[in-house]
């Protein structure tokens, strides 16, 4: 018997210890399919079938086992019957039982598939207690051989091409439904198409063949799941020979079902798979439909390139008439399938188990279906009624209850309910349980039910008891609980509410009728997880990334969630090989997306007790593809129709198709655009020009780009035609005399119309010639007219021409032959002054003959000579400046503006056209009047005193006139800006500064000054400023103190005279007296340097012998220990050494005198040598070629005569090394040689300059003397 177990819905809390017990709850069945009584352990329990004997096929000895596993208190007993007998299996020699408790299993000792046969049979397994006996379903058990390889021949099949072909598979019989792979010799799979389909059968099918299908490994692998096991059978070699004649078309025809009409009988839940396969040339499309009714693409799953339709679980709504048909070129091929649906009896309604008290009336409703009807009978602990002893209280009806009538504890038992018909029977146990106990509630008390909004609650009040306990539930609520729709109460004590709300939160009471019994149970009602932003319907490029974006809203209560990713309803997992999916909290990335990636992507946000998700799409678009086959028809004229089939558009819609054309004779132009239409057209009606030889191309455009271009049409020719227009843009642009240049924009190739093309140039003048036209002809522009005259007027057309005929009549235009320059100057010229800045000229008109052109206008040329001061040589520095002033052609006077005052200036007049200018007219000078001066050229101020300012200024650059002297005005500068102006008068023209007294310290003030001439006051300068006060010491200083320096900084007094005042300092730690420093009021900074470390310095600031204040310090750094006196301190002592100082430098200088003049020595034999020391080599940056000391003292001893160098130890080469080591004994060593060189005076100090870095000459190379000593180098110089 099915084992039902209730899935708990919420969270709640744990059982109490003294409830344990009766965790095993009997079920009040909720639902028709429960047929389990659970009842406490300590109770008895009639026996419940939990593992059914299963129905099994046996391959091998090893297979043969049956088992029945049973639950009951006391334990079961098992009993077996085999084809309706009793059958003993521990009986039986060749078989082995396996007894634990609660199960029994049998399975054969035998190691032959021969001695197996006699089992097979239907058995049926009996768990028995004293409560009654269940019943199990009946299983099959059958035998059979696996399937082996057989022995087979190799198969040579020739066919022709274009030709149908099926290749067998032929696979081994058995009661196994095997799985076809058709592979070649590497196992890879064949290659499977609408052209190449793999029957039910096995069989190999080719619509019609191909010269590519040639090979000789088509190998059938035949699959048995059950049996682990794959056969490849022989290969097959099939040869498709090329057709000599062109291959004929074929409509399609059935090769799998034959005929026109099958029946299929199918049993409900079964798979079902209607199969097509057709032949034909070209390859046949084949399509579904159902002929009664409309299909569901829902139920059914098309496969096999469309050659099969297949029903996973098919039920009794998909019995019907199905047709497919296959289509080609050539015509359509049909076939109907008409399938049947039956179906196996299964369960309607299941009569549940129960407790019942003495007394009561048992009704066990069972109802079944099926088809055929099944039959419907009782058995009880496995004994038909019929065979029972006969019951008055018992009684069986028509619609399937079994009714029992005041029951005692002697009727309990299991009964069974059986449904029968041709396709097999069903069966069910029922517990009828008769016993009496008091009700118990076995639910915990004060347990806690969350859930979310919108969910469906449920909460538990298991009770036990018999009579079934009643229970009733109550809320806080003051409302009734079923007065709610939404709340529905349960037998089994369950109380449901749908949809919950926050509304719903609270306690909730469960009682048991006529006791004092109760629980309490509390709802928790938390947010929904609600998604924010679901994932996008997503178009991405193949090879790109994409990201997927799930935002979602989660009650803090159920904590952090868990994001499922799912594609077409598959779980996602991160790649941590290739990459593919990255997720990121609530993103999905994807990289590389290919045509795999496209499908559903879901998210699932999963918490403990609810979950939300939502879908996005993932389409792979791309640019569109190249229309194809491009057709011209419908030529009219200047005009042809294109038409085309669009491209694959790759999942983005085309939006437009763009038509460009190439002319054939202008290939250089390449392909241009023609016609832009819509995506959803495919002809376009083109416009075209006469006389040109056309190919057309198509290009799409979707929203990724444009496609490439199709491949181009047939070549399109139009006839010739004359032209349709003239040339635009006619005109003269005659630049020489005597001379008609004519010009147009010359024409497109595209508009010549035909062949031969060129230009008909037509010219006459407008006045004296008539009305004849010359005409000439020319390929190109322009055109030039000779002997035409000075600016004559012509009437000039250019006309299109060609084989053909003549384009459409021009309208002339009026073009004129060459100018020259002018002939006359303008009479006449004239000024008159306005005022000192502005004259006025005129002329007379010149005659228009002699301008020998277009009249443009006038040209004044204005000269200015200089100022009219007296000042000669200063006018004659100033540069002339010419001003050209222009006129229209009919303007005969002119006013001129700008001009300098008090200036000479000559004027003359030209005329001039488009050629040129003519001669100038005579020259008129004249002067212009006085003017005000322009400002003075600069302006300073300085203060002498707190009340006084004086102003010193340079004249104005431009006076303009006789400067007669200067007006001055200053005023205070104030926040009102309304300080009365004082003026002062300046009458000497050449005065260059003032002084200006009793002015308000306190103030700033500004001065304006302007040059005055007899015309008015001139321009001013102006400038701001206020008078300087006294100075003053700082009156606050900052200190920062180092080791060595303190910093003195304070802030300068604004517009306050510099002063000096006196810093004094006096180390208080040592008997030093006070120091003294001069320091300016304007520097802000100042810095005592020269402190000793770590010493305490009292600071005193003077000014004018009074002390402003003083100030203690104490330095930075570690203290110094006072240094004790000691002789070498002493006078006497410092005496004595610089005496014997003193006389070593003057030994020292005798010894160098002596060997530098007297004595024979190596040095000089080398100087009267040939050679002299200059024209030596060098090496090593040295003068000359010397040699070592050890070398050069071994010379001296055979050369050197006995001198006073060689008495005197003092003057011997040990004791010439100055090397400054010590303060009171100074040794150089040094070459005889290079003292010799060192002096000759008429080496100079260049011969310093070449000695290396580390000689002892070189006064970089010796370090300075210690405890005051003089550096040898220095006593050497």
């Amino acid at each position: 018997m099915p084992h039902t177990q209730r899935q708990q819905v919420g969270s709640r809390g744990r059982c109490s210890p003294p409830l344990l017990p009766f965790l095993l709850l009997l079920s009040l069945a909720a639902t028709p399919s429960q047929a389990a009584i659970h009842i406490p352990s300590n109770f008895k329990r009639p026996p419940m079938i939990i593992t059914q004997p299963e129905s099994v096929t046996v391959f091998s000895v090893e297979d043969l086992v049956m088992s029945c596993e049973a639950t009951g208190n006391p334990q079961p007993i098992f009993r077996w019957t085999k084809d309706g007998e009793e059958f003993d299996p521990g009986s039986d020699p060749e078989l082995k039982v396996s007894e634990r408790s609660g199960s029994f299993a049998f399975y054969t000792l035998s190691n032959t598939m021969d001695s197996l046969k006699q089992y097979q049979a239907k058995y049926i397994c009996y768990a028995s207690n004293v409560l009654g006996t269940a019943v199990s379903n009946e299983a099959r058990l059958n035998t059979d051989v696996p399937p082996t390889q057989q022995k087979e021949k190799k198969v040579h099949v020739k066919s022709e091409e274009g030709n149908s072909i099926v290749l067998k598979c032929n696979p081994p019989q058995s009661s196994m439904e095997p799985i076809i792979h058709w592979m070649d010799w590497r196992l890879h799979h064949i290659q499977l198409s609408e052209r190449v389909v793999v029957g039910k059968d096995g069989n190999l099918y080719f619509a019609h063949l191909t010269t590519e299908d040639s090979r000789n490994d088509y190998t059938c692998n035949v699959q048995y799941l059950a049996t682990r096991t794959i056969l490849a059978k022989e290969p097959i070699t099939l040869t498709v020979n090329p057709s000599n004649s062109l291959l004929q078309n074929r409509r399609p025809h059935m090769l799998r079902p034959t005929g026109s009409h099958s029946t299929y009988h199918s049993l409900r839940g079964q798979t079902v798979e209607l199969e097509c396969i057709v032949q034909g040339l070209p390859t046949p499309k084949v399509s579904w439909l159902r002929r009664d009714a409309e299909m569901s693409e829902s139920r059914i799953i098309k496969d096999m390139f469309n050659r099969r339709l297949r029903f996973n679980n098919i039920s009794e709504s998909d019995a019907g008439e199905y047709q497919c048909m296959a289509e080609n070129s050539q015509g359509k091929a049909t076939h109907t399938y008409t399938v049947t649906v039956e179906a196996a009896p299964h369960w309607i309604k299941e009569p549940p188990s129960q407790l019942y008290a003495p007394g009561e009336t048992v009704k066990l409703h069972c109802q079944a279906d099926g088809i055929p009807t099944p039959t419907i009978s009782w058995t009880i602990n496995g004994i038909a009624l019929s065979e029972t002893d006969k019951d008055t209280r018992r009684s069986l009806t028509t619609g399937g209850f079994l009714i029992l009538k005041d029951v005692n504890l002697g009727d309990t038992a299991v009964y069974q309910c059986q449904a029968s018909n041709k396709h097999g029977t069903i069966l069910t146990n029922t517990n009828v349980y008769v016993i009496e106990l008091p009700p118990q509630i076995l639910t915990e008390d004060g347990m806690t039910y969350t859930f979310t909004e919108g969910q469906k609650a449920l909460l538990e009040c298991v009770t036990f008891g018999s009579p079934k306990p009643e229970v009733t539930w109550e809320s806080g609520s003051a409302s009734s609980l079923l007065e709610d729709p939404r709340v529905k109460p349960f037998t089994n004590g369950v109380l449901e509410i749908s949809n919950v709300t926050h509304d719903d939160e609270g306690f909730y009471t469960c009682s048991v009728q006529n006791t004092n019994l109760s629980v309490n149970a509390e709802l928790e009602v938390l947010n929904r997880t609600v998604i924010l932003s679901p994932p996008q319907a997503l178009k991405v490029q193949r090879g790109n990334t994409t990201i997927f974006t799930c935002l979602s809203l989660v009650d803090p209560k159920l904590g952090s969630p868990l994001i499922q990713w799912r594609k077409n309803n598959q779980k996602i997992s991160e790649s941590h090989t290739d990459g593919k999916y990255t997720i990121d909290g609530p993103d999905l990335k994807i990289t590389n997306v290919e045509a795999d990636d496209e499908g559903v992507y879901t998210c699932q946000v999963i918490t403990k007790h609810d979950m939300a998700e939502a879908s996005g799409t993932l389409t792979l678009w791309d640019r569109p593809d190249p229309p194809v086959l491009l057709q011209i028809t419908d030529p009219k004229h200047r005009a042809v129709t294109l038409s085309w089939t669009p491209g694959d558009d790759h999942n983005s819609a085309v939006l437009e198709f763009v038509v460009e054309f190439e002319d054939q004779g202008l290939k250089e132009r390449g392909w241009e655009e023609l016609k832009r239409v819509t995506g959803n057209k495919q002809r376009a009606s083109l416009p075209l020009w006469p006389y040109m030889s056309y190919r057309f191309r198509v290009i799409a455009i979707n929203y990724v780009g444009k496609s490439g271009p199709s491949k181009p049409s047939e070549i399109h020719n139009t006839p010739a035609e004359a032209p349709d227009n003239n040339p635009e843009d006619v005109r003269s642009e005659s630049k020489d005399p005597e001379t008609l240049f004519i010009r147009w924009e010359e024409m497109d190739k595209r508009n010549f119309n035909g062949p031969d093309f060129k230009y008909r140039v037509l010219w006459r003048r407008v006045v004296g010639s008539g009305p004849s036209w010359h005409t000439n002809y020319t390929t190109t522009q322009p055109f030039t007219v000779n002997d035409s005259g000075n600016f004559s007027a012509f009437e000039i057309k250019v006309q299109a021409v060609n084989e053909k005929g003549e384009g459409p009549e021009p309208d002339p235009v009026i073009g004129y032959s060459g100018e020259d320059v002018p002939l006359e100057a303008p009479m006449n010229v004239g000024v008159v002054l306005m005022n000192s800045t502005t004259i006025k000229v005129n002329w007379a008109a010149v005659n228009k003959e002699t301008v020998r052109g277009n009249l443009l206008g006038y040209k004044v040329y204005l000269t200015r000579i200089g100022s009219r001061s007296h000042h000669r040589g200063r006018r004659s520095r100033e540069p002339e400046n010419t001003l050209v002033v222009a006129t229209v052609a009919n303007e005969e006077e002119k006013v001129i503006s700008d001009l300098r005052p008090y200036s000479h200036y000559a004027l003359v007049v030209t005329v001039f056209n488009s050629k040129g200018e003519g001669p100038p007219s005579e020259t008129l000078s004249f002067k212009t009047h006085e003017g005000v001066p322009g400002p003075p050229m600069s302006m300073m101020l300085d203060s002498p005193s707190e009340t006084e300012m004086t102003l010193h200024w340079t004249p104005p650059a431009q006076p303009n006139g006789v400067l007669i002297g200067y007006l001055l005005q200053y005023q205070q500068i104030v926040e009102s800006d309304d300080s009365p102006m004082q003026v002062q008068t300046i009458e000497d023209p050449i005065a260059t500064h003032l002084t200006l007294r009793a002015l308000d310290p306190h103030s700033q003030y500004r001065f304006f000054l302007r040059g005055r001439t007899t015309a008015g006051d001139g321009e001013l300068i102006m400038r701001e400023g206020a008078t300087t006060l006294d100075g003053a010491p700082p009156a606050k200083f900052n200190f920062t103190v180092g080791e060595n320096s303190v910093n003195l900084s304070w802030v300068a007094k604004k517009r306050h005279r510099n002063v000096s005042f006196q810093i004094y300092y006096l180390n208080t730690n040592g008997i030093n007296k006070w120091k003294k420093k001069e320091v300016n009021s304007s520097q802000s900074f100042y810095q005592l340097q020269g402190l000793t470390p770590r010493s305490h310095y009292r600071l005193r600031f003077t000014y004018s012998n009074s002390t402003l204040f003083e100030e203690n310090i104490e330095t930075l750094g570690t203290g110094v220990t006072e240094v004790q006196p000691s002789f070498a301190t002493q006078g006497w002592f410092i005496g004595v050494v610089s005496a014997i100082v003193l006389l070593l430098l003057i030994l020292l200088i005798l010894c160098f005198i002596k060997r530098s003049k007297g004595g024979k020595y190596s040095v000089k034999d080398k100087e009267e040598g040939p050679m002299d020391s200059e024209a030596r080599p060098m090496k090593d940056e040295t003068f000359g070629e010397y040699r070592s000391l050890e070398s050069d003292l071994e010379e001296k001893r055979t050369a050197s005569q006995p001198s006073l160098g060689e008495e005197s130890k003092l003057c011997s080469e040990d004791n010439l090394d100055f090397n400054g080591s010590s303060a009171i004994t100074t040794e150089l060593n040094m070459d005889e040689s290079l003292v010799s060189q060192f002096s000759r005076p008429s080496e100079g100090p260049e011969a310093l300059h070449g000695l290396p870095d580390n000689s002892p000459l070189n006064p970089t190379a010796v370090s300075p003397a210690t405890n005051g000593m003089p550096n040898s180098v220095t006593i050497l110089d």
